[in-house]
C-alpha cells in the first residue's frame, strides 16, 4: 500500500559549504543541494568564500552528482553596497547556479531585472513568520522562502495550508540570540556589521553579571560562573516525521564556517533518517545511532529551538556548558588498495600507532580499529603522523573509499 507520505516529494536536504572541499563532501555524503557564499553580498565574510572560478567548479561537481548549488547574497544593504550587483547576478546565472538567497527587497528587484531566469529564494534574514507574507513574496516571483527560525511547527502547517510556495526551514546548527539574526551587538562591540557579513559572535563571549550595590557595581554571578547570551544548537534529527508532515520542502543545515567532519557527519545522519522514513513511513523508528553521530560532531548542547515551545533558560547556555562527546577530525581517505587492504590518508589531526580510530563513509556503517603500522609516502615506517596534510598509508580492517573520513576520540 502506498501512503500519502510516499507520494509526497521527498524534502531536499540542503547543506552548508564554506569552501570547495566542503561542497564536495556535502554532496558525497548525501546533500541534495548546497548553499555557498560568493566574494560579495553574503553574510559570512570570514568563510572560505567562492570566486567565480570556484563557483563554476562547484556547480559542475554538484550537477555531475545530481545536486544543486545556491549562492547566498543575503546582506542587508547600505547605499554603497550595490556597486557591481547586476553583473554579479548575471555571471552567477551564466555559470549555472540554481538559485540565489536574498533578504533585501532592493537586491531582489535588481536580481529579477538583471537575471530574470535566476531563481530567487528569500533568506531567513527577512524574518518571515506568516502565510500572508509568503503570499506577497510568491506574487513577487520568489520561488522559495527560508522561514525565520522563530517559526513553530503549527505555524509551518498553517503556512503550507494557505500558500503554494516552497518552504525551507533550518533543522540543525547554531541559533542566533537575536530575532532572525538582526543583531547589532557586534556593530557596537567590534565595529563589525552582523547584517553585512562581519558578525563577531558577541553573544558567545563570556560575561559576568553585576548589580548596582552600595559600594558600586557588585558581581552577582553564582559560583563564579561566566555567562553567555548564546543559545544551544538546533537539532531536529529526532523529529523528521513532524517536519515532513508539516510540509517543509527543504531541510537546511547551518554551518558554512564548520569543518568537513561536521558537514559530512551531520549530512550523513540526516540523509539516513530521511531515507529511512520514506522507505517505511508506517514502521519508521528513530535510530539512536544517528544521534550518536550528530553528537560526535557537536559544538554545543542541543535544543529543538522554537518548533515546539518558546525557548526558556533550558535552551540557553548558562554558566559552564555540559560536556558534549566530541571526536577530532583525523584524516581523509584518498585511496584504497583492495589487494593489500592499505589506505592512503591525508592527515588533518595528529594520530599515532596504537591509537583507536573510527572510519565513516557515505555508503556504509562506521567501524573502529587500532592503528598498528604507519608508512610515509616514501614507504618508510613511522610512529606518528603529525604534519598537517601529510599523506600516509596504513592497513584498515575493512574496505574504504575516497571521501571516507577518519576520526579519533578527543
Amino acid at each position: 500500500m502506498v501512503t500519502a507520505v510516499q507520494t509526497r516529494k521527498k524534502p531536499e536536504l540542503l547543506a552548508p559549504a564554506g569552501d570547495l572541499d566542503k561542497l564536495k563532501f556535502a554532496v558525497m555524503y548525501g546533500a541534495d543541494a548546497v548553499y555557498i557564499g560568493g566574494e560579495k553580498f553574503g553574510l559570512r565574510s570570514k568563510a572560505g568564500n567562492f570566486s567565480y572560478e570556484k563557483i563554476k567548479e562547484g556547480v559542475e561537481f554538484a550537477h555531475r552528482h545530481g545536486a544543486k548549488v545556491f549562492v547566498a547574497a543575503n546582506i542587508i544593504a547600505h547605499n554603497e553596497d550595490f556597486t557591481g550587483m547586476e553583473e554579479y547576478f548575471q555571471t552567477l546565472y551564466k555559470i549555472g547556479v540554481d538559485a540565489v538567497i536574498i533578504a533585501d527587497p532592493a537586491i531582489i528587484e535588481i536580481c529579477a531585472m538583471a537575471a530574470p531566469e535566476l531563481e530567487i529564494h528569500l533568506s531567513t534574514q527577512a524574518s518571515t513568520t506568516n502565510w500572508q507574507t509568503l503570499k506577497f513574496w510568491a506574487e513577487e516571483g520568489v520561488k522559495r522562502v527560508v522561514l525565520a527560525r522563530e517559526c513553530t511547527m503549527d505555524e509551518i502547517h498553517k503556512i503550507k495550508e494557505n500558500v503554494n510556495i516552497e518552504v525551507e526551514s533550518f533543522i540543525h546548527g547554531a541559533m542566533c540570540i537575536s530575532y532572525s539574526g538582526r543583531c547589532v551587538l557586534s556593530n557596537h562591540m567590534t565595529n563589525r556589521d552582523s547584517n553585512r557579513g562581519g558578525c563577531a559572535q558577541s553573544c558567545r563571549w563570556k560575561y559576568d553579571l553585576f548589580e548596582d550595590g552600595e559600594d558600586g557595581m557588585e558581581p552577582i554571578s553564582p559560583d563564579d560562573d561566566s555567562y553567555t547570551m548564546g543559545s544551544k544548537d538546533l537539532c531536529m534529527i529526532e523529529y523528521i516525521p513532524d517536519l515532513i508532515k508539516a510540509g517543509v520542502d527543504s531541510f537546511k543545515i547551518e554551518g558554512r564556517m564548520k569543518t568537513i567532519h561536521y558537514v559530512a557527519t551531520v549530512v550523513n545522519a540526516y540523509r539516513r533518517a530521511i531515507d529511512a522514513y520514506y522507505e517505511e513511513p508506517e514502521n519508521y523508528r528513530f535510530n539512536e545511532e544517528w544521534m550518536e553521530e550528530i553528537l560526535k560532531a557537536a559544538n554545543r548542547p542541543i535544543t529543538t529551538g522554537f518548533y515546539y515551545h518558546t525557548p526558556t533558560d533550558v535552551d540557553q547556555i548558562f554558566g559552564t556548558p555540559p560536556k558534549v562527546a566530541q571526536f577530532d577530525f583525523a584524516g581523509i581517505v584518498l585511496d584504497y588498495e583492495e589487494n593489500t587492504g592499505i589506505a592512503t590518508i591525508e592527515q588533518r589531526n595528529r594520530f599515532a600507532i596504537g591509537q583507536e580510530i573510527e572510519m565513516i563513509g557515505p555508503k556504509r556503517d562506521r567501524f573502529e580499529q587500532k592503528i598498528t603500522q604507519i608508512w610515509d609516502e616514501d614507504g618508510n615506517e613511522i610512529s606518528v603522523a603529525n604534519t598537517p596534510l601529510q599523506r600516509v598509508r596504513f592497513k584498515v580492517d575493512r574496505p574504504v573509499n575516497a571521501y571516507d573520513i577518519m576520526r579519533k576520540r578527543k
